[in-house]
């Protein structure tokens, strides 16, 4: 099944939104949501905050509309979206609410996890073990890259 489009020679086939590029055959929020950090129901929001049509397709975005997602996801609590709706609440070193997303995102993560390394607490220490850490059994599973066969006699 072909896209048969109004504005044809508006249509973006990719569109790059805080440095990602969105397929632009994609719905809308199914779009927003290949950017790092943002999740289906966070896509959905930032469609409703800004009353795009959900069954539009990303190719269709203006630049208007685009720069207001990212203006969004910068500040997603001006446009009244809760806070239990973020994903970095009360943040370590400034107790402030962000969405954060694509570089930020594996930045933050990284710097949480050397933080539980450097006081050694129980899931740094797991981490940097490489051990699974949220309480999983670990006598028969995760053996991960051990290869160990019975030998024949010969």
């Amino acid at each position: 099944m072909s896209l048969v489009l109004e504005r044809a020679a508006e249509f973006k086939h990719i569109v790059r939104i805080l440095n990602t590029n969105i397929d632009g055959k994609q719905k809308m929020a199914y779009g927003i949501r290949s950017i790092k950090g943002i999740g289906r129901r966070f896509a959905t929001q930032i469609c409703k905050v800004l009353r795009l049509d959900l069954n539009r397709r990303a190719g269709e975005l203006t630049e208007a509309e685009s720069q207001k997602i990212t203006e969004v996801i910068a500040d997603p609590q001006s446009y009244n979206i809760p806070v239990w709706f973020l994903n970095r609440q009360k943040d370590i070193r400034d107790g402030k609410n962000y969405q954060v997303t694509t570089n930020v995102l594996d930045t933050k993560l990284r710097e949480d996890l050397e933080r539980l390394k450097k006081i050694k607490s129980n899931r740094g220490l797991r981490h940097h073990w490489g051990l699974r850490v949220r309480g999983q059994h670990t006598k028969t599973t995760g053996r991960g890259g051990q290869t160990l066969g019975v030998e024949r006699k010969k």
